[in-house]
């Protein structure tokens, strides 16, 4: 009993692991996207999938004088929790 808790333990703990790396690869493929859209890039997506999880989406949109980009993905070991990622960026003038 005692080594099923210990590996139900640490089961967790790995699937908690692989959710932050999950949200900080979301992040950082929002936060790029949002850069590279604001600037007039066309590449914005294609760098912004590179960098998101696996079977992530991208989402770019403009919002008045900025541009929102927003990755949503989910962990490998929790399937059931989707993952979302949003960046904002002031759009350079003339864009």
């Amino acid at each position: 009993m005692a080594i099923a808790s210990l590996v139900a333990v640490v089961l967790l703990c790995v699937a908690g692991i692989g959710a932050v790396i999950t949200q900080i690869r979301c992040v950082d493929a929002a936060r790029e996207a949002a850069r590279l859209a604001a600037r007039g890039d066309g590449s914005g997506v294609g760098a912004a999938t590179a960098l998101a999880p696996a079977g992530a989406s991208v989402e770019l949109r403009r919002d008045g004088a900025y541009v929102v980009a927003r990755v949503s993905g989910s962990s490998p070991m929790l399937p059931g929790i989707v993952i979302v990622a949003e960046a904002v960026s002031a759009a350079e003038p003339g864009r």
